[in-house]
């Protein structure tokens, strides 16, 4: 038994080590499958999140600019909001185009019985006029909203102390509002979106090159047949395509956590939005490799299956959509953490990157039944493309 695990283990690891010498002769496919996700998705994410940082910042920094329909009716409100860095301005001509094109995010329109209501000390009638589907409009529209509710509670506090009433008795409850959530989930809300998805899709993804080549690449050019002819087990043929395919995505799996690691020393604003010490970065790795098992196992029986590697290779459109599906759920219908999310693959991957964002502890249970789920899918995925190698047509190009 153990003449037989050995010799297993020695096929295997020979299998490996051709697969990983002929993938780092072919330097432009190495290249890409180790340059272009630790590079892109670090340089892509941190730029976004520095983007978006300055931008929000100019936005709520800058004066608003402000057009304001009727301004005539309500002189002291207009005063006001000078002193509160707006600059008012002339209402565009055509409003609702005005909105369309983007050339104004929010506009102000004064009633025409602002006068008379104000005198009369009832609520006088103003309108935000925005269109909630451009995202540029959040920031404007918040400080808008933000400047009418102080100044509607400071005229209000006047006109209750002008009559001799205490203010704070038009007031029935004092709210306060305190966010529970972490720093770092404060901080990230932006990586909380994408990193999942660019993550798993590294990780998923990861092997694609050297595997469909090792697989699909050799039927097609006919050098699979004589390594099949070999007395090495099938199996041990292909835990070692497996293998080595796998340290490949492995590795560059670690190049794309270290280039946020890099990213954060060189820009403060992914430090401030994600945890990336050491800790973070090597909980992220455990969690993403039992993705790295899943993808290329999958990919394996799907190129073994394929006919040609222009076929295998049409596998990675729907492949690619996978790991948005979570994501896109989680924004139409976010749902609270359950123990059963860590058994569903790309759910769990999401649901356990989030908890590091966010500085989150995962507990034991949750490991243990992510874990064995992970390993427990790779593995059939490995059975049953241990099955299709099996096939003698395999050898034979279609």
């Amino acid at each position: 038994m153990s003449l037989k695990l050995s010799t297993h283990l020695r096929a295997m690891f020979t299998v490996m080590g051709k697969e990983l010498r002929d993938i780092f002769r072919d330097r432009r496919t190495l290249l890409l499958a180790l340059g272009l996700s630790p590079i892109l998705v670090p340089v892509l994410l941190i730029g976004m999140g520095t983007l978006g940082e300055k931008r929000a910042r100019a936005q709520i920094e800058q004066p608003l600019e402000l057009p304001v329909v009727g301004r005539e009716h309500a002189p002291n409100l207009m005063a006001w909001l000078e002193g509160q860095n707006v600059n008012l301005k002339a209402p565009p001509a055509d409003i609702n185009a005005a909105i369309a094109r983007q050339d104004e995010d929010v506009i102000l329109r004064i009633g025409a019985d602002y006068p008379k209501r104000w005198r009369a000390s009832q609520p006088a009638p103003v309108e935000i006029l925005f269109d909630s589907t451009r995202q540029d409009t959040q920031i404007p529209l918040s400080r808008l909203q933000g400047l009418l509710g102080a100044y509607s509670g400071q005229v209000g506090s006047l006109r209750l102390l002008a009559r001799g009433v205490n203010p704070g008795t038009a007031s029935t409850l004092q709210v306060s509002r305190t966010d529970m959530a972490t720093p770092e989930a404060q901080r990230g809300r932006l990586l909380a979106v994408l990193l999942p998805y660019f993550l798993i899709l590294s990780a998923f993804l990861g092997g694609a090159y050297l595997i469909l080549d090792a697989t699909a690449g050799e039927r097609e050019r006919q050098s699979l047949e004589p390594l099949l002819a070999t007395p090495a087990a099938r199996g041990a043929i292909v835990s070692g395509k497996i293998a080595a395919a796998c340290t490949l995505a492995v590795l560059a799996l670690l190049l794309t956590l270290l280039g946020f690691k890099l990213g954060a020393l060189l820009s403060p604003t992914i430090g401030r939005q994600i945890d990336v010490s050491f800790l973070s970065i090597s909980k992220l790795l455990v969690i993403l490799l039992p993705m790295v098992f899943i993808g290329t196992t999958l990919l394996t029986y799907l190129a073994a299956t394929a006919k040609s590697m222009k076929e295998a290779q049409s596998h990675m459109t729907w492949l690619m959509l996978l790991p948005m599906i979570p994501t896109i759920v989680l924004m139409v219908n976010p749902v609270k953490t359950q123990l059963w999310q860590f058994a569903v693959p790309f759910l769990a991957q999401n649901q356990l990157i989030l908890k590091v964002v966010r500085g989150e502890v995962i507990t034991a249970q949750q490991w243990v039944v992510y874990l064995a789920a992970g390993f427990g899918l790779a593995a059939v995925l490995w059975w049953a493309a241990t099955r299709r190698y099996q096939h003698e047509q395999l050898a034979i190009s279609g």
